[in-house]
């Protein structure tokens, strides 16, 4: 048996079980397998809740660092999104999705766990009064716990957030 054609058929076979825009990650060092999403379904999501998204490139390509690009986003990094803005009833602006440039690592940008969020005092106030501090990240970041477990990191300009789960969505 030759093994192209398996392969091509196998390939067929998990195309079809997924529908656009949705597929499963699924490595030998993932803990449990994570749902992607597309750039089109985040935008919905963010949308139907109010969050909006910015990019300093004007564009969502993936591959273009000067983009904001929410492609292979986890679905529960859209849900926690959601989550942090009806919770806290504030203002959220994405500037940092999927797109390279990013910090490397498993719970990076680019392998859908991270968002960048504009600073603004709402959301601030909202973070630092509800979350635990948990002190400062090797870069010296200050760094908020959700009851969630989702990390909230204060970069300076922007915060930093790893959503490890949909927060309670």
């Amino acid at each position: 048996m030759k093994l192209r054609p398996v392969l091509t058929a196998l390939a067929l076979v998990l195309g079809a079980l997924f529908a656009p825009g949705f597929g499963v990650l699924a490595t030998a060092t993932d803990a449990h397998a994570v749902t992607k999403i597309s750039h089109a379904t985040a935008t919905s999501m963010f949308r139907e809740v109010g969050i909006t998204w910015s990019s300093s490139g004007g564009c969502s390509n993936r591959y273009n660092a000067t983009c904001t690009s929410f492609d292979q986003l986890n679905l529960a990094t859209a849900q926690g999104a959601q989550t942090l803005k009806r919770a806290s009833g504030c203002a959220l602006n994405i500037t940092g999705g999927t797109e390279t440039g990013h910090a490397s690592g498993t719970y990076s940008h680019w392998n859908g766990y991270k968002l960048d969020m504009s600073k603004y005092t709402c959301v601030g106030n909202y973070i630092k009064n509800t979350f635990t501090y948990i002190g400062l990240r090797g870069d010296g970041a200050p760094q908020w716990r959700s009851g969630a477990g989702n990390v909230y990191a204060d970069e300076g300009n922007h915060w930093d957030v790893t959503f490890y789960n949909c927060g309670g969505c």
